[in-house]
């Protein structure tokens, strides 16, 4: 049971490093710690109670999560502070000894964050909690969908993921792939409707394995959701290659109601030896395949491709392969991730060392590749007439928004107004302004 009274009245301050999934999961944490009276505290208050969502991506992510740690602990004296997430999962018994944190909760246990921390925090126990399952015996799902600070609304319809690949620690971190139902998804996009949502994202850890829990299909999901009445635009976080259908592409361009003509895709590696070290499920071709297919069925598509440069086994003749293959393939945009080393991952057996210099080289030259792709993009739609979804604007600043095809546009600040915001206008696209990686557009 919770104890309501122990919260009503109660101040919070929450802290996200790392993906989408881990910002909408810390949205829902903070709209439940809402629904017992508990406010967010506002910039320079002193919170009673912090939360921590951690990321465990890179060694640099472990880092910036140690700091956000120590700066809220050092910002918020005396609050009762909660650590989860992957660090969390990872290195619970480590994060529980940094001073100032009361409790750490792992992946399986945030499912029930709510019931932790009544329990802790009415005790109030001057010695640290941590709780983290194995990773075998993660089966918990936390629903979310939350909209944040943002127009979007982003669905939680995955966690975990079964796939292994030798540089990752994100199985270890948050399980095994599992999910909730259709049934279940469909009533939160409905929910979403109901506080005003147009936009949905689909997010999770590997989302093209939808269905291992229920015997469902990711496309029934896609083609149910698209019938939920008030959503205007889906857009799906990130597929892996080997798991984007062919029925699903298809869906996407010629049947889809709301599903927008946007697309992230794993790459990792264009050489089909690094793919091979890296345990991936694909080679080059298959890659190649699917982004020319999605551009023959809808040529104004978005493509953004995840990179990542310098792991072990990465010959220069090894990168000149991906950077070939990228060059030539008709993606939009590219995020560019240098290899960071993982304890206990398998891709440490593997012998030849990139290094750091080089590394950054390399990771400079994709992404020049990627501006000048964007760029490319960008000019192809001026002069269009399109669609956007505005976000609210910060006071005495430039609205932005996106088309239907992910491109970011920016509306002045005299042509601004409090009323466009969350709502789909229809624009010119003018002016490139590439600094700010946006189109400038007039409303007609």
């Amino acid at each position: 049971m919770i104890d309501t009274s122990a919260f009503q009245g109660k101040t919070a301050a929450y802290y996200t490093l790392g993906c989408k999934l881990n910002f909408s999961e810390t949205s829902t944490f903070g709209r439940m710690l809402q629904e017992l009276g508990v406010r967010t505290a506002m910039k320079g208050e002193v919170a009673d109670i912090c939360l921590i969502n951690t990321c465990s991506v890179t060694e640099v992510a472990d880092h910036k999560c140690r700091q956000a740690i120590h700066r809220m602990v050092r910002q918020h004296p005396g609050a009762f502070v909660v650590v989860t997430g992957c660090y969390a999962q990872l290195e619970a018994e480590a994060v529980s000894k940094i001073e100032g944190v009361d409790l750490v909760l792992g992946s399986n246990e945030k499912a029930n964050l709510l019931q932790f921390l009544n329990d802790a925090f009415v005790q109030r126990s001057n010695v640290p909690v941590y709780l983290a399952q194995k990773t075998k015996d993660i089966t918990s799902f936390a629903p979310s969908c939350s909209r944040g600070n943002r127009t979007r609304f982003f669905l939680k319809v995955q966690d975990g993921c079964d796939y292994f690949c030798t540089y990752c620690t994100i199985p270890y971190a948050r399980g095994f792939s599992r999910n909730p139902t259709i049934c279940s998804l469909v009533r939160q996009a409905e929910e979403a409707v109901a506080e005003g949502g147009k936009e949905i994202v689909l997010t999770g850890v590997n989302i093209g394995d939808f269905g291992k829990t229920t015997g469902e299909r990711f496309i029934d999901l896609v083609r149910a959701l698209d019938q939920v009445e008030g959503i205007s635009r889906y857009r799906i976080s990130s597929l892996e290659p080997d798991l984007l259908s062919e029925e699903l592409i298809t869906y996407c361009a010629c049947e889809s109601r709301a599903f927008m003509p946007h697309f992230h895709i794993p790459l990792q590696s264009g050489s089909d030896e690094v793919l091979r070290l890296m345990h991936r499920h694909y080679d080059s071709q298959l890659f190649a395949d699917k982004i020319l297919r999605i551009k023959e069925l809808m040529p104004e598509a978005f493509i953004g491709v995840d990179v990542m440069v310098g792991c072990r086994g990465e010959t220069p003749e090894c990168f000149e392969e991906t950077y070939e293959l990228l060059q030539r393939l008709p993606v939009t945009q590219l995020h560019v991730f240098p290899y960071s080393e993982r304890p206990g991952t398998a891709a440490l057996k593997i012998p030849y060392i990139v290094p750091e210099k080089e590394k950054k080289l390399r990771s400079k030259r994709l992404l020049e590749l990627s501006d000048e792709k964007t760029e490319a993009f960008y000019a192809q739609h001026i002069g269009q007439q399109t669609e956007v979804l505005f976000e609210k604007a910060t006071r005495g600043r430039a609205m932005h928004g996106f088309t239907r095809n992910y491109i970011r546009v920016e509306l002045s600040v005299r042509d601004a107004r409090p009323e466009l915001d969350n709502q789909l206008v229809s624009v010119a696209l003018g002016e490139f302004n590439y600094d700010k990686t946006a189109l400038k557009v007039w409303i007609r």
